[in-house]
């Protein structure tokens, strides 16, 4: 039932991407209605798959690559959905939904083994610690596509092509305000799990050194681009740039050190 319900999702993340794209191919209005939906159907079927997992493990599944990686797929499609109902337009589905599509995948083929269920105060720790952390991310995430496409239609507003893209894509001042407030939602899960991360290593005497250090990692780029757009007077393109070129970097840095643990159970 996991499986399947994870293809379903899969398939709806990806059609809701290829709808996106509509308007590239042919000249028709963005299909925003549409792609919501289509969203919906994909966070509903992802979510019968957790709960699908819940009840096979017994357990809720979020301490193990796979489950990691589901979870993070589920909060990122979840933030998408809120933004694009919000904002009304649809072309941060076409940077994020792929992603989306693509943790969803691998957590499907590594499996949904996890840790040891934890009870008790130890275990609400370590679960709220991953949780803050995956929805910081998936905020990070958020401000990272929408500067992926300010910068995409600044450049294409530059050149006086007015093509498709500038029709197509939602004002710079969107695109910007999501970034902003992305950005200052992603800073605020991460500070919250990257604390109660080095909190519980104090209380449990537990260490993972790649995970503190991707965590670690991830906190200073989030944090460098809310201080800069709070406190630095970033200008909406250099805030876009650095989302995005940091969160690659903070990706990049997590392939490193997955490949640097090993055991399905670990949280990396």
């Amino acid at each position: 039932m996991t499986a399947i319900a994870h293809f379903i999702a899969i398939s709806l993340y990806l059609g809701a991407a290829a709808l996106a794209a509509a308007p590239f191919a042919r000249p028709v209005p963005a299909p925003v209605t549409g792609v919501t939906r289509v969203l919906a159907l994909g966070v509903l079927a992802h979510a019968v798959a957790l709960l699908a997992a819940t009840h096979e493990l017994g357990h809720f599944p979020i301490t193990g690559l796979g489950p990691a990686l589901s979870f993070a797929g589920f909060v990122l499609a979840v933030t998408l959905l809120v933004v694009e109902c919000l904002a009304r337009e649809v072309s941060l589905t076409l940077a994020a939904a792929p992603l989306v599509a693509l943790c969803t995948v691998t957590a499907n083929l590594i499996g949904m083994q996890t840790l040891a269920p934890i009870d008790g105060a130890q275990g609400a720790w370590l679960t709220s610690h991953i949780a803050l952390s995956f929805a910081g991310i998936a905020a990070y995430a958020t401000a990272a596509a929408a500067g992926a496409v300010y910068l995409a239609e600044h450049r294409e507003l530059r050149s006086r092509r007015f093509g498709v893209l500038f029709r197509f894509f939602p004002p710079l001042e969107t695109l910007d305000r999501v970034n902003h407030l992305a950005s200052l939602g992603g800073w605020l899960g991460l500070t919250l799990g990257v604390a109660l991360a080095f909190a519980y290593s104090a209380a449990y005497g537990f260490g993972d050194l790649p995970q503190l250090i991707w965590g670690t990692a991830a906190w200073l780029g989030i944090t460098t681009l809310a201080v800069g757009r709070v406190l630095g007077g970033w200008r909406a393109r250099r805030a876009a740039l650095v989302a995005s070129l940091s969160f690659a970097a903070v990706v990049a840095l997590y392939v490193v050190a997955r490949l640097t643990v090993s055991g399905p159970g670990r949280f990396l």
